[in-house]
């Protein structure tokens, strides 16, 4: 046999090498614009707190509407994303992302242009629907992009860090734009970073052949779901404003509630749901989401509340209070450099899991210890600290089990649901931690305490209750997210008689072993 018939030649090689070297560009690259559209969506969530002040004096907001301005973001935001992350499996997650991307751009001119609140208000729940369908299926383009396990967690890394990092950017930068320059910039500044997105998205992302229309689209389902959604995330956004146990309140639930019901029968009886409900029996996905919840309420308060408390109690600036939550921001890009993929490959996911969990509580528990009169070094900068040492080292690990056993023909629906967990959690959380922190310092103020006193003494009582929900995840990640003993077995069975068949290799098969 001749050498040419058993050799490629070296230009094919060649060729192949620079093919496969364009292609792992392409996809690390096309993972930034993810992350890029990412970032600019998780900062809108936040960017627009510090500016609250400066859009009530300029719209002549009362202080009921001026709410709006930030629970209209929340309300569509939360109620869109399980519609359009299953749409990015029907008609191309690349699709959905781009055209979720074009209304988030076209929403945030209109609210950098609004003169009155109604068009604001208008133009944020219009902004929420974008985001809401752009954010969607990012998970889902990144488990197909990356499907090799040491990657996949390196690109979970990243998003996890913009995720979760972003909030803290959002509030240095809001405080920038709004003092050096104006409150509109801080929609405005999304237009070149949203067409960038955009344009580099439409040349590196790759799209997933779409499962279809053929069997036609679930409508009534459609918009079953996303009036339960809105409803349910009304019910809690506006619960800190009418109160948790209000007939608004309850009503407003019941009929959330009331709609899901009937969704869930709906899509029971359909033989081509806009929601399979086989995706409710993925324990992986649905144990993650559970205590993902349970961590982003931790979270949340150490982020707003601490915010309230460095603003009100201690006195510090938009910029300030961005600076000082620069430790949780460092901590957790540190960690996804690298640090925390190599940590779950050492220890196991659930392990580096609970381990993040417990720096969350270790955080909570010294912002509780915090004092009216309280200095930023070393309490308060080794709380921040701890507190994104320990997101850094749990999100990526809870997005990995999640999508873990998610099935690739629905990835955009169970990256809508993982996105939901976020949203539901982190609004309930925040609705009811700030319910608590409100009524205890009334009380304390009625007793005869001062005002900063009154404040920290709420402040506290909302850390500690967040630490108790952090701990009930650690429950929840060692009873809900460790496979069973026989699945184990199994899949190590499944493995050997693979490596049997396909290789017939004795000492690979007892590698893999």
């Amino acid at each position: 046999m001749s050498p040419t018939t058993i050799e490629r030649p070296s230009s094919e090689q060649a060729s192949t090498a620079a093919s496969e070297s364009k292609r792992e560009r392409r996809r690390w690259l096309a993972l930034a614009v993810l992350c890029l559209g990412q970032l600019m969506m998780v900062l809108d969530a936040t960017i627009v707190n510090v500016a609250l002040p400066s859009i009530q004096h300029d719209l002549h907001f009362s202080q009921g509407n001026l709410t709006w301005v930030m629970n209209g973001y929340l309300i569509t935001f939360g109620g869109f994303l399980l519609l359009a992350g299953r749409m990015g499996d029907l008609v191309g997650r690349k699709r959905v992302f781009l055209t979720g991307l074009v209304m988030f751009i076209a929403a945030s001119v209109l609210c950098g242009l609004a003169n009155d609140g109604t068009l604001l208000i208008g133009a944020r729940l219009l902004q929420g629907i974008g985001g809401a369908v752009a954010s969607s299926v990012i998970l889902a383009i990144i488990v197909t992009e990356f499907p090799e396990r040491v990657e996949q967690a390196k690109a979970m890394g990243m998003y996890a860090f913009v995720s979760a990092g972003g909030g803290s950017i959002g509030l240095l930068a809001g405080g920038v734009l709004t003092q050096s320059l104006d409150w509109h910039w801080i929609f405005f500044v999304n237009v070149p970073i949203g067409a960038l997105a955009f344009v580099l998205g439409w040349a590196l992302i790759a799209e997933n052949k779409g499962i279809g229309l053929a069997g036609g689209v679930d409508v009534l389902g459609s918009i079953l779901i996303t009036l339960a959604t809105m409803l349910g995330a009304f019910a809690i956004v506006k619960s800190t404003e009418y109160g948790l146990l209000s007939a608004r309140t309850l009503g407003a639930g019941g009929g959330s509630l009331a709609l899901l019901g009937a969704f869930l029968a709906l899509e029971a009886r359909l033989a081509n749901p806009i929601m399979p409900l086989r995706i409710l029996r993925l324990r992986m996905l649905m144990g993650s989401s559970l205590v993902r919840g349970l961590l982003i309420t931790g979270m949340f308060s150490a982020f707003f509340l601490g915010s309230l408390y460095l603003e009100r109690v201690l006195g510090y600036d938009a910029i300030h209070t961005g600076l000082a939550f620069l430790p949780l921001t460092v901590s957790i890009a540190v960690l996804s450099m690298g640090i925390s993929a190599r940590a779950v490959e050492r220890f196991g996911a659930v392990n580096t899991l609970t381990a993040g969990l417990a720096g969350i509580i270790g955080g909570l528990v010294l912002l509780a210890t915090a004092g009216v009169h309280a200095s930023y070094f070393p309490g308060l900068f080794f709380a921040f600290l701890l507190l994104g040492l320990g997101a850094g080292a749990s999100f990526l690990p809870l997005l990995t089990i999640g999508m873990s056993d998610a099935p690739a023909r629905d990835a955009g629906l169970a990256s809508g649901i993982v996105n939901v967990s976020v949203q539901l959690f982190g609004a309930i959380g925040l609705a009811s931690l700030g319910t608590i922190a409100t009524d205890h310092a009334k009380a304390l103020t009625a007793s005869g305490h001062a005002l900063s006193s009154a404040l920290t003494g709420g402040y506290h009582l909302a850390y500690i209750v967040a630490a108790a929900c952090v701990a009930v995840g650690i429950l929840a990640s060692f009873l809900l997210l460790r496979p069973p003993t026989s699945a184990v077995m199994q899949e190590a069975e499944a493995t050997i008689e693979t490596n049997t068949d396909l290789l017939g290799a004795p000492e690979l098969v007892a590698e893999a072993a």
